[in-house]
C-alpha cells in the first residue's frame, strides 16, 4: 500500500467510526505496521489542518476522530438544533460530574460527603446520560460502587486522557464549551433528592427534559475552597447540546 492510500483508507475508517478509533485497531485495520500508520495518521493531521477546511482529525479518548472547527460550531449548532433539541443537565449535575472527574474513582458516600447532598438521583441520571461509568467496588465494609467518568464524557470534553483535565478553576470554562452555548442559564428544579423548602430528603432527581437552544453561559463556579465544589445553584441549569454536535 502506497503512502497516499493508506492515508486515504485511514481517512475512510475514522469518517465512518462511530468512536474514536486507536492506533492498534487502525493498524490492524489496514495491515501496516504502527510506525506507517502512525506516519499516515500525521499527514492525514497536518492536512485538513489547513484554514480552508471545515472539518479536523483530532486524537481524544485515546483514539482519532472527526471534529468540526471551532469557527463553524455556531452554523453546526443551529443544523443540530433543527433536528433534534439539546438535552439539559442541571447544575447539581454538573457539580456531582466534577466531583467524579477529579476525586475518580469515587463511591456515592465520597461524592456525598464533599457535596453535602444526597447525589444517589443525579448519578443515576450521569450514569444514563454516559458520562460516568461504573469502575467496580471500594474494598471496604459494604463494598461500595466506585464511579468514573467515561469514554463520553472524555469525547465530550475533548480529552486526550484524564492527565489533560484542568485545574478546577478552568474546568468552568471547559465545562461551557463542551455543554453550553449562547442563550444562558435556564430555569431548573430544585437539588434532586432534597425538599427545596427544607433541604430534607426528597423524592427522586427529575429527568432531564430537552428543550431550546443551547446556552454558551458559564454554570456558577466550582471552587476548590470546598473539596472540589461549591454548594449547588438549586434553581439553574445548563443545556448541552447533543453529542453528535461536532463529529462529522
Amino acid at each position: 500500500m502506497t503512502p497516499a492510500e493508506l492515508t486515504g483508507a485511514l481517512e475512510a475508517i475514522i469518517y465512518a467510526a462511530d468512536e474514536p478509533v486507536t492506533l492498534d485497531q487502525l493498524s490492524v485495520a489496514v495491515g501496516e505496521e504502527k510506525t506507517a500508520v502512525r506516519a499516515a495518521l500525521d499527514l492525514l493531521v497536518a492536512s485538513y489542518a489547513a484554514e480552508d477546511r471545515g472539518i479536523e482529525v483530532r486524537r481524544v479518548a485515546g483514539g482519532y476522530k472527526f471534529y468540526t472547527k471551532p469557527q463553524h460550531h455556531d452554523g453546526v449548532r443551529r443544523f443540530i438544533k433543527a433536528l433534534r433539541p439539546p438535552l439539559r443537565l442541571t447544575m447539581p449535575a454538573l457539580e456531582t460530574l466534577a466531583v467524579i472527574a477529579y476525586k475518580q474513582p469515587a463511591t456515592q458516600p465520597e461524592i456525598q460527603e464533599i457535596r453535602g447532598v444526597n447525589c444517589a438521583g443525579v448519578i443515576q441520571t450521569l450514569l444514563e446520560k454516559r458520562l460516568i461509568t461504573t469502575a467496580g467496588r471500594k474494598h471496604v465494609l459494604g463494598r461500595p460502587i466506585l464511579y468514573r467518568t467515561s469514554k463520553e464524557f472524555m469525547m465530550r470534553f475533548g480529552l486526550s486522557d484524564l492527565d489533560e483535565l484542568p485545574s478546577l478553576k478552568e474546568f468552568e470554562q471547559l465545562a461551557r464549551d463542551a455543554l453550553g452555548t449562547d442563550e444562558g442559564l435556564a430555569p431548573a428544579e430544585a437539588e434532586p433528592g432534597l425538599d427545596s423548602a427544607t433541604g430534607a430528603p426528597d423524592g427522586p432527581e427529575e429527568s432531564f427534559s430537552a428543550d431550546g437552544e443551547p446556552s454558551r453561559e458559564a454554570p456558577s463556579e466550582i471552587s476548590p475552597e470546598s473539596s472540589h465544589t461549591n454548594s449547588p445553584d438549586e434553581n439553574t441549569s445548563v443545556a448541552t447540546p447533543s453529542s453528535d454536535e461536532e463529529s462529522h
